[in-house]
Parts: C-alpha cells; sequence; structure tokens
C-alpha cells in the first residue's frame, strides 16, 4: 500500500471515529463512544505510517542523488 493510501485510510478511520465518539456520547452509548477512540486511534497510525514511508522515500532519494554526485 502506497503511502497516499494509508494517509487517505487514515484520514477516513480519524474522522469516523470522532463522529462515533460524539454520537456515543450523546446518546450514552458508551460502547460506540470506545469503538470510535479505537478507530480514531487507528487512524493516526494509518497517517503516521503513511508519513514514516514518505520519510523514508525521500531518505533514499537523498542517499541516491549523493551517490551518483560522488560518482561524477
Amino acid at each position: 500500500m502506497s503511502s497516499t493510501d494509508d494517509k487517505t485510510r487514515g484520514t477516513t478511520n480519524d474522522a469516523v471515529g470522532k463522529v462515533k465518539q460524539v454520537v456515543g456520547a450523546a446518546t450514552d452509548n458508551e460502547r460506540l463512544e470506545a469503538e470510535g477512540k479505537g478507530q480514531e486511534a487507528k487512524g493516526d497510525a494509518q497517517q503516521a505510517l503513511g508519513n514514516a514511508k514518505d520519510a523514508v522515500g525521500n531518505v533514499l532519494n537523498n542517499v541516491g542523488d549523493a551517490l551518483k554526485r560522488a560518482g561524477s
């Protein structure tokens, strides 16, 4: 899965989780509220994974560029 996919799914899970928390709190549904917190945490983790993939890709690109310059 690409970093963009991870970040998109993370954003979606984050938003849905927040909505579940609000609805759960408004209806005194503790299960739904807890489920929302879990889904929000999952979304945060997915976004972090996408950001980490981007960071690793940037490092590899920088290393490749440095090796090309060194070989010139």
